[in-house]
C-alpha cells in the first residue's frame, strides 16, 4: 500500500512540512531499533473525524516507553493534543495516526541512554490494511516458521520498533507463500498472533484469544472486540490455542488497529468454517464499524471528536 504524503509533521514540539521532518542518519534508532510507536485510527463521522481509543493508545505508547527505559519528554495529555492538532492541521476526514518516539543521537554504542528522545506524529489517509475485500471476504493465512519471542527475551507486551523485525520475516514468509498473512506461534508452540494482528478463534458460539503469556501484543482492538463479544452475549476465553485447533474452528478472525476486525478464510490452504465470513465475526463488525463510523451510540466512550477533543 503505497503512502499518501500529509501537508505537515508534528516533529518534537512544532509542525514542519512532511519533506522537512527528518532525523540524522547516526541517529540511535537507525542502527539499533530503539523507537516506541502506536497506530490509531480517526474514522470520519457525521460530526468530522473522531479518533478511536485515543487515550488507551497514548497510555500504551507511554508504558512501552516505560518498558523500553526511554523517558517522553512530552505527557499524556500533550500527546492528545498534539495528535488532535495535527488531523486538524492535515485537514484528514479519516487517517491513520503514527505516534513515535525515538532515540536521537550522541554516541554510538548499544547503550541507548546518552542518545536524546525525540517523539513525532504522522497522520496519512489510509484504506483497508489487508485489502478493501478482505473485511468480507477474509484473507487467506499460513502458520510461519518464525516463533514469537521467548518472554525473557524481548518484551512482547512493548510496542518497540526494533522488535517487528520478527514480524517483518512472518509476513514476507507468508507473501512469499502466496497468502496475505502469517500466523506465529509462541516458543511452546502454541498459537500467538500475526505479523501486526491479535487473533480470536471462534467454536460452538465460544470465542478463544491467546492469553499475555503467548507473548501478544495486548491490542486495543482485541480489548475492544472482547468487550463486544461479552455485550452480545458471547463467552470470551484467554487460553492456549494449539495450531491444529485453527484448522477445525467455526470461524477465525484477526484483530488490530490497521486489521480493524478481519475474517480468516483459510489456514495452511484448510478452508475455515464454510469459508466465508461467520455470523459472529459479522456481528461483532456490524458493532465495531457502526461505533467508530458513528452509525450507531458510542456507549463505551471509545471516540474522541477531532473537533471538539471529547
Amino acid at each position: 500500500m503505497a503512502m499518501q504524503e500529509s501537508d505537515y509533521i508534528w516533529f518534537h514540539g512544532e509542525f514542519v512540512p512532511w519533506a522537512d521532518a527528518q532525523i540524522h542518519i547516526m541517529s540511535h534508532v537507525v542502527h539499533y531499533g530503539s523507537s516506541v510507536f502506536e497506530g490509531i485510527r480517526a474514522y470520519a463521522t457525521d460530526d468530522g473525524p473522531a479518533v478511536f481509543c485515543l487515550d488507551a493508545h497514548v497510555k500504551r505508547l507511554f508504558r512501552s516507553c516505560k518498558i523500553a527505559r526511554m523517558p517522553v519528554p512530552y505527557t499524556e495529555d500533550e500527546i492528545n493534543e498534539a495528535i488532535l492538532e495535527t488531523i486538524r492541521k492535515n485537514g484528514h476526514d479519516s487517517c491513520y495516526v503514527r505516534p513515535l518516539v525515538w532515540r536521537g543521537y550522541d554516541s554510538l554504542g548499544v547503550n541507548p541512554r546518552t542518545c536524546p528522545v525525540k517523539a513525532m506524529i504522522a497522520t496519512i489517509p489510509w484504506g483497508r490494511y489487508l485489502g478493501p475485500e478482505a473485511i468480507e471476504q477474509g484473507v487467506d493465512v499460513g502458520v510461519s516458521s518464525w516463533r514469537r519471542m521467548a518472554p525473557d527475551t524481548t518484551p512482547a507486551m512493548g510496542k518497540i520498533g526494533g522488535q517487528y523485525v520478527n514480524s517483518q520475516f512472518v509476513v514476507m514468509e507468508a507473501h512469499d507463500h502466496g497468502y496475505t498473512e502469517g500466523i506465529a506461534l509462541d516458543i511452546y508452540g502454541y498459537v500467538s498472533e500475526g505479523s501486526g494482528e491479535n487473533l480470536f478463534l471462534i467454536q460452538d458460539g465460544v470465542i478463544y484469544t491467546p492469553p499475555v503469556s503467548s507473548s501478544i501484543l495486548i491490542g486495543i482492538t482485541r480489548s475492544v472486540a472482547m468487550t463486544i463479544a461479552e455485550d452480545l452475549g458471547y463467552e470470551v476465553r484467554e487460553q492456549r490455542i494449539t495450531r491444529e485447533w485453527l484448522y477445525i474452528a467455526d470461524e477465525l478472525f484477526f484483530t488490530g488497529t490497521a486489521a480493524e476486525v478481519t475474517p480468516i478464510r483459510s489456514v495452511d490452504g484448510i478452508e475455515i468454517g464454510a469459508g466465508t465470513r461467520g455470523s459472529i465475526t459479522e456481528a461483532i463488525q456490524d458493532e465495531f464499524f457502526g461505533i467508530t463510523e458513528g452509525r450507531l451510540p458510542d456507549r463505551y466512550g471509545w471516540l474522541t471528536h477531532v473537533e471538539s477533543g471529547d
